[in-house]
């Protein structure tokens, strides 16, 4: 019997200072049975950074020809890529090819990422830009985690505060080119 996803439903008070967002976002997540709790996570914090109106989450890990998250013009074109984790210099390359802006959201350092995909061929490889999430930060979320959350996200000067159930968990969020200049 294949397993099936479990869903997540997230009431998150956005105050992003940063960029003057404040939303309340009602989010409905499915969990691929594959997918790890960081990598849901980072779909999650990535998607209430670069919220703007009609940002959507995409159908899933199984349908590999979409991204993880992704805004699309009232045209049909794709505004906003949003990759997840480690992407494929290939991947970043359709992307940046299909889209008007492809960020990257992960939880590993972007350093890392930055050396793994250096000299590889991507479009516009410049353009990029890697959002990375404190692995501490994405843990401390797991262990809470729950079928329905309420979430404070407070996000200033590049640091995220997640408050739930009475309790404040922090981190950065580092901001960095995938191409390092």
């Amino acid at each position: 019997m294949a397993l099936t996803a479990t869903l997540h439903h997230f009431e998150i008070a956005l105050s992003d200072s940063d960029r003057g967002v404040y939303q309340s976002l009602d989010l409905r997540v499915a969990r691929h049975p594959s997918e790890t709790m960081r990598y849901m996570l980072t779909r999650v914090l990535g998607y209430c950074l670069l919220w703007e109106d009609g940002i959507a989450f995409s159908k899933g890990l199984s349908t590999t020809d979409e991204p993880a998250v992704w805004l699309h013009e009232p045209d049909g074109r794709v505004r906003l890529w949003v990759e997840v984790g480690h992407p494929s210099a290939a991947r970043l390359h359709k992307a940046s090819k299909n889209a008007g802006r492809v960020v990257i959201c992960t939880q590993e350092e972007p350093t890392s990422l930055q050396r793994a995909l250096q000299g590889e061929r991507i479009h516009h490889a410049e353009q990029i830009e890697i959002i990375a999430f404190e692995p501490v930060l994405l843990d401390a979320l797991g262990e809470i985690i729950e079928r329905r959350m309420r979430w404070e996200l407070v996000v200033t000067g590049g640091h995220l505060y997640v408050t739930s159930g009475g309790k404040t968990y922090d981190g950065a969020a580092t901001r960095t080119p995938l191409v390092a200049a």
